[in-house]
């Protein structure tokens, strides 16, 4: 096949795509009303030269600044329209009082045909099935039935504590091996391996083609999805191979666990986890809908790894380089704990006795967020909003960044300042929680918030009081304070930095180390 052939036969489709949107959006809006300020771009290709493909959340937040006062942006690529909402009046107005009109998704067919993605429940359409899906994993991780899992985490974050102890130069290893540890305790019953553990490897192997295939822009599929005929050999079409190597990880990731479980329950030595509570809850083999209803067990039970592996990863290596930049923060944290412990380890009633610790998580969640411009959704239908025009299919994304660097909301946002939600020595009502924007928005907001911050909390505490955290030193004695430097695509995370954790006493390390096993 020629190369002018293959460019006739992917363009043709997408000129006729064009021109039928063109007059399909003129039809929906016969009052001519204007779409919301943005940049205009080129005929046909639109502003393709200006979609930011690297920390997209920095431009958006440039463009709302630039584009008037409207809190909007909107720009099309190749007809493919975007509308970027930089304040918690747009998000609140469109996203939950407008929540049937947009809550769909945008379908990604590098993420969900090509790499197999599909039982990520951010893929998921709005419709039955996500439905199902929600409620499944609503069952086991609503803010009544994260409580369960309290003692697995306070176990795992001690055997943290541990590793951290033995052998502090490792942390973001360690970081990991916490996460995919509890995870894969609570969502399997299983135990990983302390070091090159597949299950972990997997995890993060998707996770990376996940955020990657979030990209607008990123994958040409994506926008020519006849594409998908291009075979495997031609040349420039090595995203094809990109996506079979995913599509084998996802059957992995997916799959191998949750079989692991069913067999393990066939012979009576399953242990309690949310895959074998979801398994026990499936209809009778034969019945119309067990296929069905299998899906949805596997799929959440799978879910709830991938995304907590990377979110919480991501929050806590923050949390380690916050406390080299500020050490004033990580004293007035300490003294708090150590006024409410009386030297012995955080448990999760403590938690209500400690204002600036959940007044420093408030900040952690705050201060760079993990998906600072969340997970885009979809309008189903055309919609007219404050006297602009929003065409059915438009991709709109909350840009959790404008909203929690807002400096009229949050005075130097730049800076970690935990006491900006604290007043008279408790946390301050009249504040706006980072919540608000940290999740997500609206129907989509993240199911899995409740464990992720019971989570944030045991690890943060039981850190702070029992470690100090400093930048390193140099052969001089000076420190090397780390450089606030974050990277990633859809979700950012810092990137490699060094610190140094050393236990606050003798008398912590020795308690640390003397834990026992019982109590791990």
């Amino acid at each position: 096949m020629s190369l002018q052939l293959l460019l006739l036969l992917l363009t043709s489709p997408l000129f006729a795509w064009y021109l039928r949107r063109y007059f399909v959006n003129r039809k929906a809006n016969p009052r001519g009303l204007p779409h919301p300020p943005g940049p205009k771009g080129y005929p046909i290709i639109g502003a393709l030269f200006d979609q930011p493909l690297q920390d997209a959340w920095i431009t958006y937040d440039k463009w709302i600044k630039k584009y008037g006062k409207s809190d909007m942006v909107y720009f099309e690529v190749f007809g493919q329209p975007f509308l970027v909402l930089g304040s918690l009046r747009r998000t609140n107005d469109l996203f939950d009082k407008r929540s049937s009109k947009y809550s769909d998704r945008p379908h990604s067919p590098m993420a969900v045909d090509h790499m197999k993605f599909d039982y990520a429940l951010a893929t998921v359409p709005y419709g039955h099935l996500w439905r199902r899906h929600r409620r499944a994993f609503h069952q086991h991780f609503s803010t009544s039935q994260v409580q369960k899992y309290n003692g697995a985490q306070t176990k795992e974050a001690r055997m943290f504590l541990r590793r951290l102890l033995d052998a502090p130069d490792d942390f973001a290893h360690h970081i990991h091996h916490f996460i995919a540890a509890l995870i894969m305790s609570v969502s399997y019953g299983m135990t990983v391996q302390e070091t090159n553990d597949p299950y972990i490897f997997r995890a993060q192997q998707a996770n990376k083609g996940f955020t990657d295939a979030g990209v607008a822009g990123r994958y040409l599929v994506n926008n020519f999805p006849a594409m998908k005929y291009i075979p495997s050999w031609f040349p420039g079409a090595g995203w094809k191979k990109t996506g079979e190597y995913f599509a084998e990880l996802n059957q992995l990731v997916s799959r191998k666990p949750f079989e692991f479980v069913k067999e393990r329950m066939a012979d009576g030595t399953a242990i309690p986890s949310v895959a074998s509570a979801l398994i026990n809850d499936l209809p009778a083999e034969g019945s119309p809908n067990r296929e069905e209803e299998e899906r949805v067990a596997r799929n959440v039970a799978a879910v709830s790894y991938l995304a907590g592996e990377d979110t919480l990863a991501s929050t806590f290596l923050s949390f380690v380089l916050v406390m080299c930049l500020y050490p004033e923060v990580q004293k007035k944290a300490q003294a708090e704990l150590d006024r409410v412990l009386n030297g012995r380890l955080p448990e999760y009633n403590d938690r209500p006795s400690l204002p600036y610790i959940n007044a420093f998580i408030h900040e952690l969640n705050r201060w760079h967020q993990v998906l600072p411009s969340a997970i885009p959704h979809l309008t189903s239908e055309s919609d007219e909003y404050d006297g602009y025009f929003i065409p059915k299919g438009t991709i709109v994304i909350g840009n959790s960044w404008s909203i929690l660097q807002d400096p009229t909301v949050y005075k130097d946002p730049e800076r970690f300042i935990p006491e900006r939600f604290m007043k008279d020595g408790e946390l301050d009502p009249n504040v706006q929680d980072p919540s608000v924007a940290v999740f997500g928005f609206g129907r989509r907001i993240c199911p899995g918030r409740f464990m992720g911050d019971s989570t944030i909390f045991i690890v943060v505490a039981s850190v702070l009081s029992a470690f100090d955290i400093s930048p390193p030193l140099d052969k001089d004695g000076r420190p090397i304070v780390p450089e606030v430097r974050f990277g990633g695509d859809l979700s950012a995370h810092p990137l490699p930095f060094q610190a140094s954790i050393q236990p606050r006493s003798r008398k912590v390390a020795e308690m640390i180390h003397n834990l026992e096993l019982s109590e791990l």
